[in-house]
Formats: C-alpha cells, sequence, structure tokens
C-alpha cells in the first residue's frame, strides 16, 4: 500500500509542478474590459507583441468592455486559474467599482492575484477646439452660462469625481456621459456631442498635436514632456490631491505562484527594453510603473483605504 500512496504523491508533485516548469505550452489570453483602440487597449497589444516573442507561443488579446469594466472583470476572475487567461485590469475595475456599485459580479479582493503593476496614465482635463476656451475655470463659467448644453466623457472614477466637484463649486450645468473605452471618447469630443472630457493624453496625442483637441491641465505632478506647455492641475489652480489612474497585470485567484513570478519576469524584463521604454511609454504620454509582486499588492492596498475616504466624502451612493 506504502508505494501505491509513495506512486500517488510523486505523480501529483510532477503535475503540480510542470504546468509552471513548462509554462507556457500553448496560447495565452490577455482579457481586458475597454473597447479596442484606446490607450489600455494599445498598450495590452504592444505587450502581447513581445510576450509572444518572448514566449514563441501565440498571445491574444481579447476586448470585454461594459458595466464599467466590471464585465471584462468578472470574465476574468471566473477564467481557469492556470495562466493561460490572465487581465490587464484598471483602478476603476480593481478599486473603485467596488464603492460605486452594489452588485459587481466578481470580488477585487478576493479573486483576482496582482502580478505587476504596468503604467500610471496621465490624465488632462480637454475640450474640443470650438469651444474657444483656454482654462478650467472658463469651460466652468460657460457651462454655467448655457445650462446643459456641454457634456463630458470620462471612465475614470477620479475624473469624474473631480468634474462633479467642480460642479458643485461652480454651479457649472455640464452632464456626464458614459464610455467604454478611450477610442469612443475621442470620437465623441472631435464631432462635438461631448465637448468635454478628462482623459488619459496616450488616447489622443495626434489629435492634440494637430489642434483639434486643446488639453487645458494634467493631472501629474509635472508637465508632460509631450505637451510642455500645458499646466498641471496645481498650476492651473485646480488643485493637484488626485488619485493617479493604473493599469495593472492580474490572474484569476489559484494561479500557480511559479506561473505568476515566470509571467512577472518575462514583462519586467519587456518594460524595461529601451526600445519598449521608448516607443509605448514615452512617446504614448504614459509613466512606467514596474513593481515587484509584493510591492503592487500593498500598493492596492493603500489604494483602496484612500478609494474609501474619497468616496466618502464625495457622498457617492452604490448604483
Amino acid at each position: 500500500m506504502l508505494p501505491i500512496i509513495a506512486a500517488v504523491v510523486a505523480l501529483f508533485a510532477v503535475c503540480t509542478t510542470a504546468p509552471a516548469q513548462d509554462y507556457p505550452a500553448r496560447s495565452v489570453k490577455i482579457l481586458i474590459p475597454l473597447a479596442a483602440g484606446g490607450g489600455g487597449d494599445v498598450f495590452t497589444r504592444a505587450l502581447a507583441d513581445e510576450l509572444q516573442k518572448a514566449w514563441g507561443q501565440p498571445v491574444s488579446v481579447e476586448n470585454r468592455p461594459g458595466g464599467a469594466q466590471n464585465v471584462g472583470a468578472r470574465a476574468c476572475a471566473e477564467a481557469p486559474p492556470d495562466g493561460y487567461t490572465i487581465c490587464v485590469l484598471s483602478t476603476e475595475a480593481m478599486i473603485y467599482n467596488q464603492f460605486s456599485f452594489k452588485h459587481l459580479g466578481y470580488d477585487p479582493e478576493k479573486d483576482f492575484v496582482p502580478i505587476i503593476n504596468l503604467f500610471f496614465n496621465t490624465l488632462a482635463f480637454v475640450v474640443n477646439a470650438s469651444l474657444k476656451v483656454t482654462t478650467i475655470q472658463e469651460v466652468a463659467a460657460l457651462a454655467k452660462a448655457k445650462p446643459g448644453t456641454l457634456s463630458y466623457g470620462t471612465f475614470a472614477f477620479p475624473a469624474a469625481q473631480f468634474v462633479e466637484k467642480l460642479k458643485k463649486d461652480t454651479g457649472a450645468d455640464i452632464v456626464r456621459v458614459p464610455f467604454r473605452g478611450g477610442a469612443e471618447i475621442v470620437t465623441a469630443l472631435l464631432s462635438g456631442t461631448t465637448p468635454v472630457a478628462v482623459l488619459a493624453l496616450s488616447n489622443m496625442i495626434p489629435q492634440l498635436q494637430s489642434g483639434r483637441i486643446k488639453a487645458l491641465a494634467i493631472v501629474s505632478k509635472k508637465r508632460s514632456p509631450l505637451f510642455p506647455d500645458v499646466p498641471t492641475f496645481a498650476q492651473a489652480g485646480v488643485g493637484d490631491d488626485y488619485s493617479p489612474t493604473w493599469f495593472g497585470l492580474f490572474a484569476p485567484t489559484g494561479t500557480p505562484r511559479r506561473v505568476i513570478a515566470k509571467i512577472a519576469t518575462s514583462v519586467t524584463r519587456i518594460i524595461a527594453e529601451p526600445d519598449f521604454l521608448q516607443r509605448v511609454y514615452i512617446d504614448r504620454g504614459i509613466e512606467p510603473a514596474g513593481t515587484s509582486l509584493d510591492e503592487f499588492a500593498r500598493f492596492i492596498t493603500h489604494e483602496r483605504s484612500v478609494a474609501a475616504q474619497m468616496v466618502k466624502e464625495s457622498g457617492l451612493q452604490p448604483q
């Protein structure tokens, strides 16, 4: 009997370690809860291309937009925890949505394993150039003078909180329009149907450079090298205590630790490459944020405590 038990134990050991040793042995899928074409999507596809080269296996990107990113996050949480479905999730899905919705369909604190923080988005308060305004204060005055005529788009909770506070402080009448991704907001900005937005620079660099969209201020401690003439929120006189918007790589809870470590090692190596750093980060106006597994986990815990306080102060009620 003992030899049989020993054989079973040995077989189990082989089965549990082999996936990590051989990973990946087949194609890998990266889920992202945003529509195609936005900044997060573009970054994810660039990362997928490099992982495919490094691993010698197909790496595909699957967009699951909808429900304020809850649809894609839930799909990630329900995926098999084997390393063959990993996910790029943002601040909203992992931090703020738990305070904004009564029912998420997933548990952001229990259903995911953090792998690495990929980047911080540099957000900008922007307008369609046809509005002919030069400051955020002028936007507020225009919205107050013409109530009900202006709308704004964003899918970042801290950005929405900023605009809602601006409305409260100034009496501006400007309506929030929900979107599934950055590319959709840019289209609405250009058409003038939603002429105001708080959006990542990475979504609209060509349009900003052409002058069709005008940036009035950025959410950052320092000016962007790409747009040095655009002031920070603090320099624009509208405060500077806004939480950063970030995108991180996650896996469903239960994914083997060795697999997580291999993914983290591969991604860390890729994002440190000078060509990738220049092409995907610097040229697109996003900030590197690579951290270790444990550092990322601690960062998320801290961000949740900050978010809880922000939501409490805003008086936001879950939908």
